[in-house]
């Protein structure tokens, strides 16, 4: 699944391709966004290669070829204003505005809402979505919980796989080593490994072929950390 942005440059570059066969430039892709930088580029087209909808083409200049597109979910026309307004917040209680505790039927369960989807990759909006699901009791510990499903493969060396519902904890510090849902400039969630270098934070993937981020820590907010993973066969 893409984030509205990288719905939003894969249809653009695909349009430029059929019109006249040769990418647009980083610059007409950033205009064409409205980003005020050309890193946001760099990271969309990032994630558009490892998510395989593009490929780089070697020793060529703005060499890229189109994958494949987006599904028909995906394929929405994007807001007129190209604006992202972020929407991960999670409230942590139901529509009926109990706590999951308070409306889970087994004592051996706790409810606790899953909050859509998260990349485990490079960072995309986690998607809104209201709906409960059952964890073990003896999962959750004091304070608020929400779960994700995991998109992506960047945390596989952690036993974290993609499709995997993660269980977290809500929490706005974290010790270095632990697992957290970082918001990256109030816009993009991802789930990594936290390091905190001087004035920097690092988010660590656990999968060799993808890089550690780096960020100014104040463009990186903590939204929880890791307690548990369920899984299905």
């Amino acid at each position: 699944m893409l984030t509205k942005k990288q719905r939003d440059l894969l249809l653009f570059i695909h349009e430029r391709l059929q019109e006249n066969g040769v990418a647009p430039s980083f610059e007409e892709m950033k205009d064409a966004l409205n980003l005020k930088s050309k890193s946001g580029i760099h990271r969309l087209i990032s994630a558009l290669e490892e998510r395989n909808f593009i490929r780089r083409l070697p020793h060529r200049a703005r060499a890229l070829e189109i994958i494949r597109l987006p599904d028909s979910e995906d394929n929405v026309p994007a807001p007129q204003d190209n604006l992202f307004k972020p929407d991960f917040r999670p409230d942590f209680q139901s529509a009926s505005g109990k706590t999951a505790q308070e409306i889970a039927p087994d004592p051996n369960t706790v409810e606790i809402p899953l909050h859509g989807r998260i990349a485990a990759g490079t960072p995309i909006e986690a998607l809104e979505q209201f709906e409960n699901i059952p964890v073990p009791a003896s999962m959750i510990g004091g304070g608020s919980h929400y779960a994700l499903e995991i998109d992506g493969d960047s945390m596989i060396e952690a036993g974290i796989l993609d499709g995997d519902t993660i269980v977290i904890q809500r929490c706005e510090t974290a010790e270095n080593g632990a697992v957290v849902v970082a918001l990256i400039d109030e816009q993009e969630a991802t789930l990594k490994t936290l390091y905190k270098k001087g004035p920097d934070v690092a988010l660590e993937p656990s999968n060799k072929d993808y890089q550690t981020q780096v960020y100014p820590a104040n463009r990186v907010r903590i939204q929880g950390r890791l307690v548990g993973l369920l899984r299905q066969y």
